[in-house]
């Protein structure tokens, strides 16, 4: 099997606890978030099953979820590191330039990022992400360490809830007001 036909996999399970995680937020009417499908054009499809076996992207995708909570705007993308250096050529400048966007339109943007390694689920607020971006853009690291980021970030395991960042954007919310 190639790498291409694994690539697409990446985050998956990420996603999927992030789906769950927000059915039962919708459920408990405590935010709608959904995900948004990444728009493609099919170039072949298996006449049997139906299945799409090639395709292109039509444009450029902005985040993975859009949503709101208890009236708040958010928007953002979900990443998965298995190290503890998070490469920023994981996130592209177009989705920048859309949580910058969002984040002007008095939204809510950040990262929801996997550290496998360390089974720790992490909220990058925007404004952090773009301290990192910024020192990339101007000649430093093209990273970020799980060390450089603040603690209080993390995002707390939770019996009934696989994902559980309404807590963090509450956190991400009181900081602005400080």
């Amino acid at each position: 099997m190639g790498t291409w036909t694994t690539r697409g996999l990446r985050g998956s399970t990420l996603e999927e606890m992030i789906n769950r995680t927000n059915e039962k937020y919708r459920e408990k009417k405590l935010a709608l978030v959904q995900k948004i499908p990444t728009p493609i054009t099919p170039i072949h499809i298996n006449k049997e099953t139906s299945q799409i076996t090639l395709a292109y992207f039509e444009q450029k995708s902005t985040v993975d979820y859009i949503g709101a909570v208890q009236g708040y705007p958010v928007c953002f993308d979900a990443k998965e590191s298995a190290t503890d250096t998070f490469a920023l050529q994981n996130i592209h400048e177009h989705q920048v330039e859309f949580m910058r966007d969002f984040e002007a339109q008095q939204g809510i943007a950040f990262l929801l990022i996997y550290y496998t390694g360390k089974d720790v689920l992490y909220y990058l607020r925007f404004r952090d992400l773009l301290t990192f971006w910024d020192r990339a853009k101007n000649g430093g690291r093209k990273s970020f360490r799980f060390e450089e980021l603040d603690p209080d970030y993390v995002l707390p395991k939770h019996k009934s809830l696989m994902v559980p960042y309404l807590d963090m954007v509450l956190r991400d919310l009181e900081s602005r007001e400080d």
